[in-house]
């Protein structure tokens, strides 16, 4: 969503009858108090959950084990499915006792999250909207400290450089440069080129092994057996057919108001794996890009 979309919104709302505020409140209760019982419900059965794969993987690293043993098995809780980078980061912190380690991973979750949220606006009634729609999964994400939370705000700064990074904790933001593609911003694309190759030389170097053994690992046998709200779980060709959909559409929509958000969108549900703590990042979608008002400012004074 553009800058101007959203102060559309916010100054729409503010200016709203006493009876439309009322039902917004009413649906940021009824989604906050959903991410209240997430909260509660992931702190009493699985607080930290997600730490344990990365820091086993960075366990295995300082032990000289491989990071991908071939017969891991995809359903078990510690199973690493991400780029090398992750781990690499994670080999000082599994020197640590677990729980040490762990609160200092949460803790740099937590201040990814603020930092979204100043991003976005926290003075902005869109932002908190937005927030209390997306409670369920954003709660989710934060409890189990998945790095689904650092991915979206490096989305939410949408950078070539954020997106590269993105890219090498979890693979799928990548899809996020359709939104340069579609509006032929060579320039973003040459430094999304330049700094993920960048990012995978220092992998290569820190751990050439890992970063070989990756390449092996991007199939769908990564998928596991889990509650999958991807259509890949229905139909392997059905997700197929609609992630290019999703693509042809991020691309049409790049040039308008929401192409940031489409773009964001596309690297989310396109996942053959998908999770609802993935949809946290569809705040990412909120920053939006200047230059996308600018262009169809453009494309109407023309014509």
């Amino acid at each position: 969503m553009s800058g101007s979309l959203r102060a559309r919104f916010d100054s729409q709302l503010l200016l709203a009858p006493r009876r439309t505020r009322a039902l917004w409140a009413v649906i940021a209760t009824v989604g906050l108090l959903a991410g209240l019982d997430t909260l509660l419900l992931h702190l009493d059965s699985d607080p930290l959950a997600d730490v344990h794969a990365y820091y086993d993987a960075g366990a295995r690293l300082n032990a000289g084990a491989p990071l991908y043993p071939l017969q891991a098995d995809p359903n078990a809780p510690g199973f690493y499915r991400y780029p090398p980078l992750l781990a690499i980061l994670f080999r000082p912190l599994s020197l640590l006792p677990f729980p040490a380690a762990a609160t200092i991973w949460e803790a740099l979750v937590v201040v990814a999250f603020l930092l979204t949220l100043r991003r976005l606006g926290v003075s902005r009634p869109s932002t908190w909207i937005a927030l209390s729609l997306l409670a369920f999964p954003t709660a989710w994400a934060l409890v189990i400290g998945q790095a689904q939370v650092p991915v979206t705000y490096l989305l939410t700064v949408g950078s070539p450089a954020a997106v590269a990074l993105a890219a090498n904790l979890k693979i799928l933001p990548l899809l996020a440069a359709v939104y340069w593609l579609g509006r032929r911003d060579t320039r973003s694309l040459a430094r999304l080129a330049a700094w993920l190759l960048a990012l995978g030389l220092v992998q290569l170097v820190l751990e050439p092994s890992g970063s070989i053994a990756f390449l092996g690992t991007l199939n769908t046998g990564q998928v596991g057996d889990v509650r999958n709200l991807s259509p890949y779980a229905l139909s392997p060709m059905l997700w197929a057919v609609l992630v290019a959909a999703g693509a042809a559409l991020a691309l049409a929509l790049s040039r308008t108001r929401i192409g940031w958000a489409a773009a964001v969108a596309l690297g989310i549900f396109a996942a053959p794996r998908l999770l609802a703590y993935s949809f946290a990042t569809l705040l990412a979608g909120l920053s939006g890009r200047v230059d996308a008002v600018h262009d169809e400012s453009s494309d109407h004074g023309r014509a």
